[in-house]
């Protein structure tokens, strides 16, 4: 008890951490003002550090990078594929031959060498396979050394009042720091300065807009407000001043980095069945040899002879072959799944993706497209749609509209963004642009419908302009007009609708102004909350040309202290933005729905935008209500509705902080659709393990660093292969190439097809174990020459089974694959009761018969009936004894003897062949018929004939009698087990019969597998 109690604080302590890094930042710099941040830290506004002082707090906190974690050594992973799982089964087989070889070299004189091959050939299996899983293998987790790439090289501090060039490693906190567009930052950051500074903080919450950053707390969350910028995100323009607040593992980043190393993954599913699996063949194994140990002590055997069949009969149960088998089963999949955009980094994947109950998807990127595009324009008081298919193939709406073209003039000439050059014969859609996301969207819109831009742009010249601003919230250029008889500017405005609004005594209806009335305004107002309530980011466009008496030529604009007009302006329009879903993503989501997948949406972005695509893509059903739809549909206070009745619903990051673990379970269990918005990445994880908490198996999809520690979590990561950071594409499972949410449906039909197979597999591989032990049951309790040598047994299961074997992963999936519920992995075992029964029971029964049949026929062709043969083996195994008579007086040498024993060997290998013939066909399907499956399996069909083939090779081949003790064979003992084999088709096909005809009945309890 005592040393229990020595170790556990120390687990305990890891937990702690890890609740720790799961909780929220623990940042609260971002609300105290900048006087007291420089209390904090003991530093000058003006002055940074002194050198004396920034050497002592690295003294103190360490340099500024990541902790690499603890590695597993290489050796030790190759150990791990070498004695791991199915390999120990071999192991032991082979360290229990070697012991025979031994007891036989000890009290023999002339020992036969069967059992020394038998230990060098398991061996060698066992090594070889462990080698081929290692390198299959071998991507170890490198998660930290992408996380490494992201630490940037250099930092600019401010020292003792002078500007240096630093490495980043050496920045401390309290640090005064400068940063500017291009420039990785180099810690956490309080801002303190800042001119028209934006971040791009995708790396880190999974979101590409840039975000500005400013001196002012605008958010209570620090991951959401302006003052705060983040450890390697990238400034992308303008630039900014700080003292930096937490360095290296301290920072937001690296707490990300600490929680994704230090999570446990636990066992694959597949891991899970197969270490089952193993207890079950481990258990018959030892249970028979236990058995007929007793049993040969009791018939009066020696114990040394008892050891050797002890060991024998556990050989003849372990299926050597399959651990091959079921690697290069999940290795053809991996490679099948490659094909289709599904790259899996870790082969037991491959069926997790069938087995998953539950997929929590990100929004941007992976059920949307990823580009901002043009959705809705509202002008003449109407709503327009516009085309947001991928290749353009939806609505178009009237483009002869003057108040259009007013509209899409300034929405292209108060525009910065652009294409980038040498992209002319890109699809318009498909160009790169230098710009915001937003700008982007109008510009492919505008060059979509009005033609190209730059030269709209070359014949309105810009003259002066007002970039866009948080306090403003607008952006303003001003031009000459292309018009050469009118000498007036055009001034052009957009931004936030209702600023925009606020600034227009006027309005454009049908190429005309007139003044902007109550009537008007609600009309505004009405689409401007349609278009919102669409989840879409709207603007607000207006324009003005400014008088020639007030303005003349070559007016001099100011824009830092305005000299013109920015009042009473003309309003022409509002366009609004979406990243539209993905086009296959609706389908994709049904077919989950059907195979009985759960489908939660998790974003970092707004609830309104999350629902709408939720909605779009079907994540939310056509008829499904929120909470708030039912509370507007009858009009009364949310609080009223009992959330049970709503079938979906969308929860905001900032509520689930403070839901208790029961209040989460509730969710998860009632609401079958279920949105998460406005999500940190410590809740993915939260989400993942409430899943989990529920027996569901999980996969994640995401691409940001935030999104590391849920894929770490969750039972199978998906990241994405084209905008996924190194670190999201470390900690996945499997990447998705093409970043497209229906693949990830494709891997699901794959890793169930998988385990169907695999099941198959597993059948077809066991049944061939009864004709292969029963030989050695009847040769200790019968007495009779051994039917059966154990090096045939190994040219069976090294041998002839493999290829067909294997041939079944290439088996078409039957039709049902897809309308089922996800398997449950407490309950649907790869290897069951019935799957034994079927194998060992019926199948494996009827070969052995007809193995026998061929092994009494050629012993009775040469003389010994089996009446002769019962008791006979002490003495048919004794070298001195060279008088043997058979049924009709005639006497037989020792060596004659043997040459007959092992043509029966061989006769009974020959028979096993041709039984597993329609052992494989049988296995092809579980329930359908065979003859609706049809042959069409190319692979089968050869392995069909390659198994023969090697059998007659073997059996014909000359010198095989020396080596592996094979006999050739007369062409008539071929067919002795043809009956046997067309009965086991036709026991077979009359079962499945029953089965289908009778579903849920005796024989689908008793033997459907």
């Amino acid at each position: 008890m005592g040393d229990k109690d020595d170790r556990s604080p120390k687990k305990k302590k890891g937990a702690k951490d890890m609740d720790d890094l799961k909780k929220e930042v623990p940042i609260t710099e971002h609300k105290m003002s900048v006087e007291e941040v420089c209390r904090k830290f003991q530093t000058d506004i003006v002055q940074g550090l002194t050198n004396a002082k920034a050497a002592e707090i690295l003294i103190r906190d360490g340099p500024n990078a990541l902790t690499p974690p603890p590695t597993t050594p290489e050796w030790i992973k190759f150990c791990r594929q070498l004695f791991g799982g199915f390999s120990i089964l071999l192991w032991i087989g082979a360290i229990l031959c070697f012991l025979a070889y031994a007891i036989q070299a000890a009290t023999e004189d002339d020992p036969a060498g069967d059992n020394l091959y038998l230990g060098i050939v398991l061996t060698a299996v066992v090594v070889i396979t462990g080698c081929f899983s290692y390198f299959q293998e071998a991507k170890s987790s490198k998660i930290m050394e992408s996380f490494k790439n992201m630490v940037p090289q250099q930092a600019l501090v401010i020292r003792e009042g002078e500007k240096v060039q630093i490495n980043a490693e050496e920045v401390v906190a309290g640090d005064l720091i400068e940063v500017k567009g291009g420039d990785r930052i180099p810690a956490d950051i309080r801002v303190i300065s800042a001119h028209g500074c934006k971040v791009d903080n995708s790396s880190l919450t999974g979101e590409s807009e840039p975000q500005s950053r400013s001196p002012d707390c605008t958010h209570d969350n620090p991951l959401e407000t302006r003052n705060i910028a983040f450890f390697s995100t990238n400034c992308v323009e303008g630039t900014a001043r700080g003292i930096v607040i937490y360095t290296g593992d301290r920072t937001v980043m690296g707490r990300i980095a600490t929680l994704a190393s230090g999570l446990d993954t636990g066992k694959t599913p597949i891991a899970k069945e197969i270490e089952h699996f193993i207890h079950i063949i481990t258990g018959v194994a030892v249970f028979l040899g236990v058995t007929f140990f007793i049993l040969a002590i009791i018939l009066g055997y020696s114990w040394l002879e008892a050891v050797i069949f002890l060991i024998g009969i556990i050989v003849a149960n372990v299926p050597e072959g399959l651990l091959a088998t079921v690697t290069v089963c999940l290795t053809l999949t991996a490679k099948r799944m490659a094909k289709k955009n599904c790259l899996v980094k870790n082969l037991e994947a491959v069926e997790t993706l069938g087995s998953t109950s539950t997929i929590c998807s990100d929004k941007t990127g992976t059920l949307t497209q990823n580009r901002m595009t043009v959705a809705h324009m509202w002008f003449d008081n109407q709503i327009h749609e516009a085309d947001t298919t991928e290749d353009q193939s939806g609505a178009s709406f009237d483009k002869s509209s003057a108040t259009w073209q007013a509209l899409s003039r300034i929405a292209a000439l108060c525009n910065r963004a652009q294409f980038k050059a040498a992209q002319d014969s890109v699809p318009i859609l498909k160009r790169d642009v230098a710009g915001d996301a937003s700008e982007s969207a109008l510009l492919k819109c505008i060059e979509l419908s009005c033609g190209s831009v730059r030269s709209m742009r070359d014949k309105n010249k810009k003259v002066a302009e007002i970039p866009f601003n948080s306090t403003n919230k607008y952006q303003l250029s001003i031009h000459e007009t292309e018009d050469p008889n009118d000498n007036r500017y055009l001034l052009v405005m957009k931004g936030a609708p209702e600023r925009i609004l606020d600034r227009c005594s006027t309005i454009v209806i049908q190429g005309k102004e007139q003044p902007m009335d109550e009537e008007m305004k609600e009309a505004f107002q009405s689409a401007y909350m349609e278009l919102g309530g669409l989840g879409e980011r709207v603007l607000g466009f207006c324009h003005l040309l400014l008088p020639e008496d007030q303005y003349p030529k070559g007016f001099a604009f100011d824009t830092d202290d305005v000299n013109f007009q920015t009042e009473n302006l003309c309003f022409v329009g509002l366009m609004s933005m979406i990243d539209p879903p993905r086009a296959a993503v609706p389908d994709a989501v049904g077919k989950c729905r059907s195979a009985g997948i759960k489908v939660i949406m998790v974003t970092g972005d707004h609830p309104i935008t999350a629902k709408a695509i939720a909605k779009g893509v079907g994540i939310i059903s056509e008829g499904n209500e929120t909470v708030e739809d039912i509370a507007a549909r009858l009009n009364i206070p949310v609080a009223q509705v009992n959330p049970r009745d709503a079938k979906a619903c969308v929860i905001h990051g900032s509520d689930l902080k403070d839901l208790s673990q029961d209040q989460m379970d509730d969710i998860l269990r009632n609401h079958t659709e279920i949105v998460f918005a406005r999500t940190s990445p410590q809740q993915k994880l939260i989400i993942v393990e409430g899943c989990q908490r529920q027996g569901a198996i999980v996969a994640v999809t995401g691409d940001g660093v935030n999104d590391s520690p849920a894929l770490k979590k969750a039972d199978i990561g998906v990241a994405m292969g084209i905008s996924g950071s190194d670190v999201s594409k470390q900690a996945a499972d499997m990447i998705l190439l093409d970043d497209n949410f229906a693949s990830i449906v494709t891997g699901v039909e794959e890793g169930r097809l998988i385990f169907d197979n695999l099941k198959k597999s597993i059948a077809y591989t066991l049944t061939s174990n009864i004709p292969e032990i029963t030989p050695f049951l009847f040769f200790i309790i019968a007495n009779i020459p051994l039917p059966l040598g154990t090096i045939t047994i190994l040219c069976i299961d090294l041998g002839t089974d493999m290829v067909p074997a294997i041939s079944l992963a290439y088996e078409a999936a039957e039709s049902d694959i897809m309308k089922r519920q996800p398997r449950n992995p407490f309950r649907d075992k790869l290897v069951n009761e019935r799957l034994i029964s079927i194998a060992y029971g019926q199948i494996g029964m009827i070969q052995a018969l007809g193995g026998f049949f061929s092994y009494f026929v050629i012993l009775a062709e040469n003389g010994f009936l089996p009446s002769r043969l019962l008791g006979i083996r002490l003495d048919w195994d004794d070298r001195s004894c060279n008088d043997l008579e058979d049924s009709y007086g005639q006497q037989w040498t020792y060596e004659q003897r043997k040459i007959v024993e092992f043509t029966c060997h061989t006769a009974f290998f020959v028979s096993i062949v041709v039984v597993q013939w329609a052992d494989l066909i049988i296995c092809k399907t579980r329930r359908n018929s065979v003859f609706q499956q049809g042959m069409r399996n190319k692979i089968l069909i050869f392995g069909l004939f390659e198994e023969t083939a090697l059998a007659a090779f073997l059996s014909y081949c000359p010198g095989m009698d020396v080596a592996l003790r094979m006999y050739p064979l007369k062409p008539s003992w071929w067919f002795c087990a043809f009956p046997y084999s067309f009965l086991i088709f036709v026991y077979d096909e009359v079962r499945k019969l029953i089965l289908r005809r009778n579903p849920g009945g005796w024989v689908e309890k008793e033997t459907y597998y």
